[in-house]
């Protein structure tokens, strides 16, 4: 069902110019507001919280238009115990890959799988991904610290299995005002399309201020109801995309072109959710 609006608001969107079919897409893992208390009955879905503590989270995964397109969201879905990282893209990019066409994918260093990466480029699918530093990677930071070198940008062939191997291009970048004076001051980013699409990876952080949004629109429970979660989330992604959706229509009605500062407010939308519905 969630699918079936996105795809009648794409479809009111795509009457505008200003609106492309197309774009870089951000896929991320959420989690729910976190509870405590007895787990009986819910161990296969809980995953946990994302740091380190005694509190329980259910967590969520979404795919989001970003870049200079309207920020909506594809889809969302739950993530529960013994999903792999590789069948949660698959399923996200099937659903985002029928309702627009897809050129690039955004995701943080939790999916900087080869199996994952290989998946994206048999799609024929552009890929920015960070990733995890290993042994081999702290050394190199380490030696381009020693050089003072800002940037580093070699091929690497990542083992799938048997004989089998995935090339990526691993691309070190010093970051700028770093905190640390090691070899920490690098980050290591994986692309199959070169070192020029490295700056549209901070495309991606447009998910989190999402997500925070997207908790402005979510109703409040203390049930501890796996599904009940999961509406409550699916539901505020919709209104986040409805509110998104709307303040583009509203851009082009009134300046002829969208800006990505929206102009209609997410308590505007609440206030005329509830007038209209009676939902808020």
């Amino acid at each position: 069902m969630y699918r079936q609006v996105v795809g009648r608001l794409l479809d009111r969107v795509a009457e505008t110019e200003e609106f492309f079919r197309a774009g870089i897409v951000a896929i991320d893992i959420t989690e729910s507001d976190p509870f405590t208390g007895d787990r009986v009955g819910h161990e296969d879905e809980i995953i946990g919280t994302k740091e380190k503590t005694d509190e329980y989270a259910y967590q969520w995964a979404t795919v989001q238009l970003v870049g200079n397109a309207v920020p909506i969201v594809l889809d969302a879905r739950p993530v529960r115990k013994g999903d792999t990282r590789k069948e949660i893209v698959e399923d996200l990019l099937d659903s985002a890959e029928a309702a627009v066409h897809v050129d690039n994918v955004l995701m943080d260093r939790e999916f900087d799988s080869q199996h994952v990466l290989e998946m994206l480029s048999q799609r024929g699918l552009s890929y920015v991904v960070p990733k995890r530093m290993q042994t081999s990677e702290k050394a190199q930071a380490k030696r381009l610290l020693r050089r003072d070198q800002d940037r580093y940008e070699t091929d690497r062939k990542l083992h799938l299995g048997k004989n089998e191997w995935h090339e990526t291009t691993l691309i070190y970048r010093r970051k700028e005002d770093s905190e640390h004076d090691d070899h920490r001051q690098y980050s290591v980013f994986m692309t199959n399309c070169g070192s020029g699409h490295l700056t549209e990876y901070g495309y991606r952080w447009e998910i989190e201020s999402g997500y925070r949004s997207i908790k402005r629109f979510m109703g409040a429970t203390t049930s501890k109801n796996f599904g009940l979660r999961f509406f409550y989330f699916a539901f505020a992604c919709l209104l986040y995309s409805i509110w998104r959706a709307v303040d583009l229509l509203v851009q082009v009605e009134l300046n002829g072109e969208y800006e990505h500062v929206p102009v209609v407010t997410a308590d505007n939308t609440l206030t005329l959710l509830k007038k209209e519905t009676g939902i808020g």
